[in-house]
């Protein structure tokens, strides 16, 4: 039987398919094992620069936790005193894979192909940059089943992404918001027809990332996530300085600035000529 999370490298970029279509492309817990190790791997991973979170089908992205398993684990543990130690169980796997998105160095595009609810909501919002298909759809499903909005990081990243009012009014309804209101609130940064386009899109989106120097795309992703939470803005330009005064020593800096001291040179030659 096929793998529900499968994990490719292709180059430098590492592709991380939900293949559970038949089930909403949920994560059984297996699946969230092979993410926590892949994303806690990356972090000592320089052969990996970016990494493409996608899946298999065009109905769901992610529908989240698989419910089947839920439910056997409720009927199992729910009437038992230690249930509540069970259902902490879940809740930290469930959000060490959201923890290891996070500190993982590499930038992590999310491929929004139909429905992400609840924790597949949460894989979405965990990732650097979201592209969606325009019939996608995504919503905080938690509300909606008698649980609170605020789960796997999603009262943490979506005020930060969209504000407070579209936050609250997402998290307290459980409303679905559709790819043409994610994209003018910023949830996504671009939306395409279908998922040929998007995978066209992304292949281009790829080719910019892979473009920049490794380390400086990576300290990029940590200067950003640590600028989020920063106390003030001197705080967040302190990290800013030392990441430039630690590049501009770097060689890959060194050789760009030759190369556009040469571009220069014979950029000033040709006009000379004129």
């Amino acid at each position: 039987m096929a793998d529900k999370v499968q994990i490719e490298q292709r180059g430098s970029v590492g592709y991380v398919t939900l293949n559970n279509a038949k089930k909403g492309n949920c994560i059984p817990k297996n699946g969230l094992a092979q993410l926590i190790a892949y994303f806690t791997g990356l972090k000592e991973d320089k052969s990996t620069r970016v990494v493409v979170v996608q899946s298999v089908g065009s109905k769901t992205f992610c529908t989240g936790l698989d419910l089947g398993e839920s439910a056997q684990a409720f009927l199992k543990w729910g009437r038992k005193p230690d249930a509540v130690v069970h259902a902490m169980d879940t809740q930290l796997t469930w959000g060490n894979v959201i923890r290891a998105m996070r500190a993982c160095p590499q930038p992590i595009v999310a491929c929004i192909d139909g429905l992400a609810l609840g924790g597949g909501f949460a894989l979405a919002l965990a990732s650097d940059i979201r592209v969606a298909t325009k019939h996608s759809k995504m919503n905080v499903q938690m509300i909606k089943i008698g649980l609170t909005g605020c789960d796997l990081g999603i009262s943490y990243f979506l005020p930060r992404i969209v504000g407070m009012s579209h936050a609250a009014h997402l998290m307290y309804t459980g409303e679905f918001c559709d790819a043409e209101k994610a994209h003018r609130i910023g949830l996504v940064s671009e939306l395409y027809a279908d998922a040929a386009a998007m995978n066209r899109g992304v292949a281009t989106l790829i080719e910019q990332l892979l473009e920049t120097d490794p380390f400086g795309l990576r300290l990029t992703k940590h200067a950003l996530s640590l600028s989020v939470d920063a106390p003030s803005l001197e705080a967040a330009m302190a990290v800013e300085d030392r990441q430039q005064v630690m590049l501009c020593a770097s060689p890959s800096f060194a050789m760009n600035m030759a190369k556009r001291q040469q571009a220069g040179k014979e950029k000033a030659k040709a006009s000379a000529k004129l």
